[in-house]
């Protein structure tokens, strides 16, 4: 990768998002944590490096410090509010607690346009209580605000450049064009990471990992899976079969979808195993939500260990890793990687089973994901189809499993579902960006405004185990509550109920009530995540 940017992470919680805006620009990039060796930073030729902000003082003892060959390489540097305490306190100038922090929106003026800032004044999200006090030599002033004298800094020389604000956030409007005009215009990476070379790269990664052998993939109708294994499809053709365990979970009509998908449009060699009963026998009786994913995890593995020994236990297995999980488990501080999605992405087999695992994913963000998906021609409503939990309905029917509340649930859903899509307000549309617009489309502010598109994040039905009185054709009944759930959000860490119409809500419910066996109210959940969870359980 000759085109690369090194992102260098000091613990912030916008460090992924600093490695998705530079992607956005279509230049490949990668996070590292602060104190990788150089050997792994410099793996991909970077022409830049982005320091991160992060929680420690500069001062303190032990605070991270940025590592020698940052500036042995005499490329181009970004701090980013520690990120720029950083580079100041090493070049020899002054940091120190601020008088009055500032946290929150804040207006910066330019004092000095170039390069990385342009003239005027802009709205910026700051998160600092500590300040410059000291410009390290050959460095000038480049913006402030009211409470921090030194907002932005930089050697136009040596190409080095801080700033106490965060670029990579929404609530900073120019952040995106900040950024593009560091890792472009002033590092001079050439915009050149697209979905046909990512694609490209993949498939050689692919060959040159399993040559001839065969591989085993497990798909479930999910983007991440769905997508890894039409990429390893490309690259190696016959050599991939495909197993999908129906676990009686999946929504109205899913099985066969996943099943007719990846037969008729990837082609692949699809093995289906109808293991409804054996999921239903586990579950009967089990109503606590960890031990539903329990055993549920464990029945799907030992399901899939015996259906690959029965395909000869191939080698490899494809697994839908991506970006955001490999982060999570080396980033400074985390020494503790997580486990994620499990048993979904098959990441629990057991040792034994000696599979090399096969990540074509692994260096992408979910958004990316999605875009190669299209370019591979996977159907639109599985690529942009919404987060989908690994124990499926398990945990959106609460209490007790039976095949007769499973398929209450089943039919809620689909009408919420059919409802929110025929007021287009299902699917997560992708968002517009620079590089999606012509180039008349009005200014610079009003294109970084743009994101998201109207309608839910993820939206869903949940089955309680509540009954309440109600009055059918003058008739008393005693059933089961339906709860809808809908929310938007951009990263998912955090999420706000989504304020869908009354009308369309009255249509649901009306129709829920009227159309589900057992099902007598509707309630719709208007909880923020946090304090609540976007799922139930």
């Amino acid at each position: 990768m000759q085109n690369s940017i090194a992102i260098l992470d000091f613990g912030s919680q916008y460090s992924q998002l600093i490695t998705r805006r530079v992607r956005e620009q279509q230049i490949y990039c990668e996070l590292h944590p602060w104190n990788a060796p150089r050997t792994q930073v410099f793996a991909n030729n970077p022409k830049g490096f982005i320091l991160s902000g992060g929680p420690a003082s500069v001062y303190a003892d032990n605070a991270p410090q940025i590592p020698a060959y940052v500036f042995e390489s005499g490329l181009p540097i970004l701090g980013i509010c520690y990120g720029m305490q950083a580079l100041t306190h090493a070049l020899g100038g002054k940091v120190a607690p601020a008088p009055q922090q500032e946290y929150g929106l804040a207006h910066v003026k330019t004092l000095l346009p170039s390069a990385l800032l342009p003239p005027g004044e802009q709205r910026v999200w700051m998160s600092h209580g500590d300040r410059i006090e000291q410009l390290p030599q050959g460095f000038a002033s480049l913006a402030k605000t009211d409470h921090a004298p030194i907002a932005a800094m930089g050697d136009t020389a040596r190409g080095y450049f801080g700033v106490q604000f965060h670029p990579e956030v929404n609530h900073t409007p120019g952040g995106r064009e900040l950024l593009r005009r560091f890792v472009i215009d002033i590092c001079q990476a050439a915009p050149k990471w697209t979905p046909s070379s990512i694609i490209e790269e993949s498939i050689q990664r692919i060959r040159d990992q399993v040559g001839k052998k065969n591989v085993l993939t497990a798909v479930s109708g999910g983007v991440d899976s769905s997508v890894a294994t039409a990429l390893t499809h490309r690259a190696i053709g016959g050599q991939l079969q495909a197993v999908f365990v129906n676990n009686g979970l999946l929504r109205k009509g899913e099985a066969e979808n996943v099943i007719r998908t990846f037969r008729e449009t990837v082609g692949v060699r699809l093995h289906p195993v109808d293991a409804v009963d054996d999921f239903m026998d586990a579950l009967r009786g089990v109503a606590e939500p960890e031990l539903k994913r329990r055993i549920i995890g464990e029945k799907f593995i030992r399901i899939f260990e015996a259906q690959a020994k029965l395909l000869g236990s191939p080698p490899f297995l494809v697994q839908g890793t991506i970006y955001p999980d490999v982060v999570e488990s080396s980033a400074p501080d985390r020494s503790q990687a997580q486990r994620i999605k499990t048993h979904h992405n098959v990441g629990g087999l057991p040792e034994e089973m000696q599979f090399e695992l096969v990540e074509p994913l692994r260096y992408l963000f979910k958004d990316e994901v999605r875009t190669v998906g299209e370019v591979l021609g996977l159907p639109a409503e599985l690529v942009w189809r919404q987060p989908f939990p690994g124990p499926g309905l398990a945990v959106r029917c609460l209490g007790e499993i039976t095949p007769q509340r499973l398929e209450r649930l089943r039919a809620a859903d689909a009408i919420f579902t059919e409802e929110l899509s025929s007021a287009g307000m299902l699917r997560l549309h992708r968002p517009l960006t620079r590089t999606h617009l012509p180039a008349s489309f009005g200014s610079t502010s009003g294109r970084e405004s743009l994101g998201v598109q109207v309608g839910t994040s993820q939206a869903f039905a949940v089955l309680l185990p509540v009954q309440s009185v109600g009055v059918m054709g003058d008739q008393r009944t005693y059933q089961e509550t339906v709860a809808l759930r809908a929310v938007t959000t951009e990263d998912f860490m955090t999420a706000d109920w989504a304020q869908l119409p009354h009308d369309l809500l009255g249509r649901v419910s009306s129709r829920i009530v009227n159309e589900v066996a057992g099902v007598n109210r509707v309630v719709y959940d208007i909880t923020s995540k946090p304090p609540a969870t976007i799922e139930w359980e």
